[in-house]
């Protein structure tokens, strides 16, 4: 979930919570408010009713008038205490009962007491709490509806150089000269941020360009003795004079630094693949290309008695040459050299996609590494690099590499 929606969320949550609360205080207290009006009209009408009978010493008629009724009833009690309440009663005026507030209370007339009961209409005042209600709870919607847009547009731009450094961390590349650009922000805590992701992208690209250099600085410097070694154990090798155990002990070193000298021609390789030092292309026949491969290792599979399925259709690729060769070559020995005896391989082309098939260990391999330097099998007499130069090779065509176990396959999938 986005921060953007997740902050929306939370403040919509806490927005409706708090009107939602609000609104109901709200009407109480309205209701209250009306309720004190009535109330003090109410206790006017008491004081007018005392002095009417102190000044004319009778009891005025009953009232049935206007929604306003006033009752006298005698009574024996002797202590009634004057109340406000709600009540319903019927109006002579309208069909139906109608709600009113009453006061009761008790007075003494010629030595006898009465309960007076005074009751006034509350429909105004309901219908006054409605309207005001209605208006308050569209003002709140209105409200509501300006702060979800003012919140989804104002984040929206407050959030657009987070944004921007997402994407230039997404589309950062080590070997890509490119550099950040900085996002355009008046926020402290963004422009630190992106001084922050700056510094560190910098940072890292020194040190990759520094670790590349010195990588083929050390490939170039080591190719002369390398090639003065092997010489001079070839031409030990060839002397008739060693002993077994000698000429063990030299084969150990010329098989040593063999590897070390194919170690050595993969980082270079590397090395030139991704600087993007190889350009030249051409179209090419993928399917004529897999064709001609499976006639070169036929006899490597055949040691192991691997079956060899092709079923390659005609694809036409421009890449280059040299390049697409090794992709192949990589393949075709991974397919072999991690199958068991009396396996299959299985070559698909269609025209998007190149897929390898092999039998091998039975256990998935960790798709996450399997395309990291120097990641090989327990039992590998190689360098580690040929899937890394296999996906360097993709990157640089832009082509996806994929890798899947089922059924007991291991499958590398390259999606043109």
């Amino acid at each position: 979930m986005k921060l953007a929606s997740h902050y929306n969320r939370v403040s919509i949550l806490v927005t409706l919570s708090v009107l939602f609360v609000g609104a109901i205080i709200y009407f109480f207290a309205i209701n209250n408010i009306a309720a004190r009006l009535l109330d003090d009209h109410l206790s006017e009408e008491v004081s007018e009713l005392l002095g009417y009978i102190n000044a004319r010493q009778e009891l005025p008629n009953p009232v049935d008038f206007d929604d306003d009724q006033t009752k006298f009833i005698k009574t024996s009690q002797q202590q009634i205490p004057t109340r406000f309440y709600d009540t319903v009663y019927h109006s002579p005026k309208k069909i139906g009962d109608i709600s009113g507030r009453a006061v009761e209370g008790k007075l003494s007339f010629k030595g006898q007491s009465y309960k007076f009961i005074i009751i006034i209409s509350s429909e105004s005042a309901e219908y006054l709490v409605q309207i005001i209600g209605i208006i308050t709870l569209l003002l709140m919607c209105g409200l509501f509806g300006v702060l979800f847009l003012a919140n989804k547009y104002f984040l929206n731009g407050l959030w657009r150089p987070f944004y921007k450094m997402v994407a230039n961390l997404k589309s950062f590349d080590l070997a890509s000269p490119e550099k950040f650009t900085p996002a355009d922000t008046q926020v402290t805590e963004f422009i630190e941020l992106d001084a922050a992701v700056l510094s560190m992208a910098n940072r890292v690209k020194s040190d990759y360009q520094n670790l590349k250099q010195f990588t083929e600085n050390a490939s170039h410097e080591m190719m002369t003795p390398l090639s003065v070694i092997k010489s001079k154990l070839d031409t030990l090798i060839q002397d008739d004079s060693l002993e077994q155990e000698q000429f063990d002990q030299i084969n150990d070193i010329y098989s040593a630094a063999g590897k070390l000298s194919r170690l050595n021609q993969s980082l270079l390789l590397l090395v030139k693949i991704e600087n993007n030092l190889i350009t030249e292309t051409e179209e090419l026949d993928m399917g004529q290309l897999i064709a001609d491969k499976i006639r070169q290792f036929q006899e490597l599979s055949a040691s192991k008695a691997i079956v060899i399925n092709s079923k390659p259709a005609g694809k036409l690729v421009k890449v280059s040459k040299y390049l697409i060769d090794i992709l192949l070559n990589n393949l075709f020995s991974n397919a072999i050299r991690h199958n068991v005896s009396g396996g299959t391989i299985n070559i698909y082309l269609t025209e998007g996609q190149l897929t390898f098939q092999n039998t091998g260990a039975t256990l998935a391999l960790d798709g996450d590494k399997i395309f990291d330097r120097f990641q090989k099998g327990n039992n590998s007499e190689g360098a580690g690099l040929g899937l890394t130069i296999v996906k360097n090779i993709c990157n640089t065509y832009n082509w996806a590499l994929r890798y899947e176990f089922t059924g007991d396959l291991h499958a590398f999938s390259v999606q043109f």
